[in-house]
């Protein structure tokens, strides 16, 4: 058997790549500062880790761009952090930040391995996706310790086993509301978590920017997440369903510079091009037509803030260009 390890990466293959190689830049960046700052010793374990993941893979995605003769892309650098600014975020705010890179990466990391062929593409993406579960579970079972870790709303167990005989099941404007399902509590469960933390990551990010027009945009971010939050707590509280979310963030008064606007800003629009894609598979788990309107709702709100973040991206050149097919049009023209 041949690996196939000689043919071209496909189109699909650029794209993860690219973007992997971007958001492990960035990341290296984040947690690099975290470390200047944490106290706790079993939080800076985690970012650690976090940083070293990081860094391994942008030298494998380095290692395969060379071979293949791409250029590398700029990403992020040491010139777009300040590891000696203040602190923004408490050690709570950067652990369920780490845990939630987890998160993010089994997402994305899973995907990019179903998009590739060649064999040491998959294994590189394979591997990626086995780490981000390590740093998840390794993050989650701190968070647990220190008795942080948030769960989602417990319900009684099912007594029997029922299937669905009234169209009513998926009612929702008017009239009678039936109870939410499991599956309904545990998306808008998890989309209230990560709006909270999205809210208390975008205040920091809104006190450390540089520029007005990034600093106005961070704090509209701010807003559209507690709009989110709210949206989704109603439907929880309305159903009786305790939403028991204390994270314990915090977020310091500091306004010193800290990250360049150009790493904020993709790291804005990278968290909701993640919050988009979240709440499409939540809207697809949740038959509740009330609820699935909703999620109709935010996610046009959430496209259109992803946007004007990246018209703004675009009119100060941070948006590095990805890897693109040739414009025929203009080839055709000499």
């Amino acid at each position: 058997m041949t690996s196939h390890d000689h043919i071209q990466l496909t189109a699909s293959e650029l794209s993860v790549f690219f973007m992997s190689y971007l958001k492990d830049t960035l990341v290296v960046c984040v947690t690099s500062y975290f470390l200047e700052h944490i106290e706790d010793p079993d939080v800076r374990v985690c970012v650690a880790y976090a940083l070293e993941l990081s860094e391994k893979r942008v030298e494998t995605a380095r290692a395969f761009y060379k071979a293949e003769g791409i250029p590398i892309p700029v990403g992020f650098t040491e010139h777009d952090v300040n590891v000696k600014a203040p602190r923004i975020y408490n050690d709570v705010m950067i652990l369920q930040y780490v845990t939630n890179l987890g998160i993010m990466g089994m997402s994305s990391y899973s995907l990019a391995v179903a998009q590739s062929a060649r064999q040491d593409i998959r294994k590189h993406f394979t591997s990626s996706l086995n780490s981000s579960a390590d740093l998840f579970n390794r993050s989650a079972n701190v968070l647990q310790e220190k008795g942080v870790f948030i769960r989602s709303p417990f319900i009684p167990y099912p007594t029997l086993t029922e299937f669905v005989e009234k169209r009513h099941f998926l009612a929702g404007w008017m009239g009678d509301q039936r109870p939410l399902t499991s599956t309904e509590i545990s998306f808008l469960y998890l989309n209230l978590f990560r709006n909270t933390l999205g809210g208390a990551l975008l205040t920091g990010f809104a006190q450390i920017a540089q520029t007005k027009e990034v600093r106005k945009f961070m704090t509209r971010g701010s807003e559209i997440a507690k709009h989110h939050s709210a949206v989704f707590g109603k439907f929880l509280s309305e159903s009786n369903i305790l939403t028991p979310v204390s994270l314990g963030l915090n977020v310091t008064e500091s306004t010193d510079h800290v990250f360049s606007d150009k790493l904020l800003m993709f790291h804005t629009n990278a968290l909701n091009n993640h919050g988009m894609s979240f709440y499409g598979q939540s809207l697809a788990g949740s038959p509740r037509k009330d609820i699935a309107t909703a999620y109709s709702r935010l996610m046009v709100e959430v496209g259109e803030y992803v946007m004007d973040g990246t018209q703004i991206m675009i009119n100060n050149g941070w948006f590095e260009k990805p890897p693109s097919a040739p414009d025929r049009k203009e080839l055709s023209k000499g």
